[in-house]
Parts: C-alpha cells; sequence; structure tokens
C-alpha cells in the first residue's frame, strides 16, 4: 500500500540513483527554498489509490498528474515550468497547491491595486460556521445554503453601506473524533473608514452572529468571529502582508489525508460527494472588479503551469530544457536524459 509518510532517502550525491534515471531533480527557488514536487506526488498517488478503491473514474487521471514534467532554464540558473499535466481534481495536493500559489499570487496583485484605490480603507477577517454535517449528501446541501445565505449577508443595508469589497474561501474541516465535516467561510472584507464610527457603523461581533443567523434562516445561534486585520507598524505594505497572512487557499491536503487509510478513505469519498461542482472562492465589489480589469485567470480551473509573476518571466527561445519523470518504484523525480 503507498504510504503519503513514505521518506525514501533520495540524495542527489548518491551514485547508485544516477544508473538510468539521471540524478534526483531539484526545483530551487530565488529565496533558497526548494520546491516540494516529491512529497506533494507522493500524496497525489496516495490519493489516487484511494480514488481507484472508491470506483471513482478520475483516478488513474489523477494518478497521472504530474508524471512528467519539462522546465527551462533561465539565464541566472533557475527552472521555469514549462510543459506538464495536471489532473485538476480539486483534492489533488498537487493541484490544490498550485492553485495555492495562484491564489496567493493574485490576492496580492488584487490588493495592492485595492489600496492605492482605498488607502484608507480597513480590512476585518470574518468566519462564519453552522453546524458540523455526517456524509457527502449533507455537505453538498449545506453548502448551497451557505453560499445563498452569504449573499443575502451581504445585501443587509448595514453590511453593504460601509463594504468596499470581499474575498469568501469556503473551507471544509474533518473532526478526527466523530469524523464529521465542519464547513465554514474564511472571508476578508474591506470596509470604508467610517464602519468602525458610531454604531449606525460599527457591527460588533453579536451583530454579526443575529445577521449570520438570519440570513441563514437558523435555529440555533451560530459561531461566528470577526476582528480587524492591523500590521504592526501600520503602513501600507505592512498592512497587506497582515491581510494576506489571513487569506490562504482554503484546501489542505493535511485535513483529509492523515495516513490512516481506512480513515482518509471514508474522508475523500465524502468530500468528493460534497466538494463536487463547488466553488470555494468567490470574489465581490472593488475585489471583483480588480480581478477583472487585470484580467486574472480562473483560480480553480485555470492553467496550473504558471502560478504567479516568476512563472510567467520570459526565457529565451534556446534556453536548456530540463525534463523530470517520476519514479514509483524510487519514489522521486529524477532528471530524464
Amino acid at each position: 500500500m503507498f504510504s503519503i509518510d513514505d521518506d525514501t532517502v533520495c540524495d542527489s550525491n548518491n551514485q547508485d540513483l544516477r544508473v538510468e534515471s539521471g540524478e534526483v531533480f531539484r526545483d530551487i527557488r530565488r529565496n533558497g527554498k526548494e520546491f516540494d514536487w516529491r512529497g506533494k506526488k507522493i500524496k497525489n498517488r496516495y490519493y489516487a489509490e484511494i480514488l481507484k478503491i472508491l470506483h471513482f473514474k478520475k483516478a488513474n487521471n489523477v494518478h497521472g498528474c504530474a508524471d512528467e514534467m519539462s522546465f527551462k532554464m533561465t539565464d541566472d540558473g533557475y527552472l521555469r515550468l514549462h510543459q506538464v499535466w495536471f489532473c485538476k481534481s480539486k483534492l489533488c495536493p498537487l493541484c490544490a497547491w498550485r492553485r495555492s500559489m495562484k491564489f496567493s499570487y493574485q490576492n496580492a496583485e488584487i490588493l495592492s491595486e485595492a489600496i492605492k484605490q482605498e488607502p484608507k480603507a480597513r480590512f476585518l477577517f470574518l468566519t462564519l460556521t453552522v453546524k458540523n454535517v455526517f456524509d457527502g449528501e449533507e455537505l453538498d446541501k449545506t453548502l448551497k445554503e451557505m453560499t445563498k445565505g452569504f449573499a443575502r449577508l451581504m445585501k443587509y443595508k448595514k453590511v453593504s453601506k460601509n463594504l468596499i469589497g470581499f474575498l469568501r474561501a469556503t473551507e471544509v474541516t474533518v473532526n478526527d473524533i466523530d469524523n464529521s465535516f465542519h464547513p465554514h467561510f474564511h472571508v476578508l472584507l474591506m470596509v470604508k473608514s467610517t464602519y468602525f464610527k458610531g454604531e449606525n457603523n460599527y457591527i460588533n461581533q453579536d451583530e454579526w452572529t443575529e445577521l449570520w443567523k438570519k440570513s441563514m434562516k437558523l435555529e440555533y445561534i451560530p459561531i461566528v468571529n470577526v476582528k480587524a486585520v492591523r500590521g504592526k507598524t501600520g503602513n501600507k505594505n505592512d498592512v497587506k502582508s497582515a491581510v494576506l497572512e489571513t487569506s490562504k487557499y482554503p484546501v489542505k491536503d493535511s485535513d483529509y489525508l492523515s495516513n490512516n487509510f481506512d480513515r482518509d478513505t471514508l474522508v475523500v469519498d465524502e468530500l468528493e460527494k460534497g466538494l463536487n461542482r463547488k466553488r470555494q472562492i468567490g470574489y465581490g465589489g472593488l475585489f471583483k472588479e480588480i480581478r477583472k480589469k487585470l484580467h486574472l485567470e480562473d483560480v480553480e480551473e485555470g492553467d496550473l503551469r504558471i502560478v504567479g509573476a516568476d512563472e510567467e518571466e520570459k526565457v529565451s527561445e534556446s534556453a536548456q530544457i530540463i525534463y523530470a519523470k517520476w519514479n514509483d518504484t524510487r519514489k522521486n523525480y529524477f532528471i530524464k536524459r
């Protein structure tokens, strides 16, 4: 059985690993850190095995995700992903990782422009929850209701009067005690400075709770958390960094791949059903306008080969091409001769 914590040692200085397949492939960033292609591919194979056991038709596609890649070498010796095939499955660790990078890059672009246009604006981080659910069917229904409820929430007068823009990310975490699913929204709100002036503008946590309860038509009091996002120094770049820290991509493979195969099989089966055809990212107001103006590609459905400015860097037509191929036996990528 494939294991996601298999830590087979693969040292590029070990001559035994260079027989036939060449040396271990490594992709080092400009900051000196290494892209973890190997770790994500190991988890991808584990996820594909689960899908195969569950008889999902896409299992073979997931299994072949990023099996072979080609990179072009830049003039200063760094690699730029040139050609690859990604499966784009919502829970694929490789694809979720690439989406996360694309999401972060786009948010930085959007926020830079938004702060430039509205320098006096403030930011709030809002978490909206509902009760846990226990299977994919319940999750599917609940997520649809939450999307409708959120649309109603944003239209309430006290919310909309000071709202400039928002980013909404849908996250579903797993309770390891009873394997229930916890669907919730992480919402980044950009508001006018007047939001904090007077009780007719300011919405405290109890009010947010009541508004969310009302918009969702709940018979219980949901857990809601809201806090202002502040940088340590208060300057624009520091505030942007703090905002970006709160706006993470909502799909994390650690939430559903624990290396407990029976547990993970159950969790993946229900998540595949509950998240099917669900958009987990949404923009509104100024953020949506800026995305359109900047012609930013769809994070969830777009090309995962290019995730940000660094990977859009032009390289010469004659640049050296490096080929990397996954080796199942050795559980690593090797340079293909």
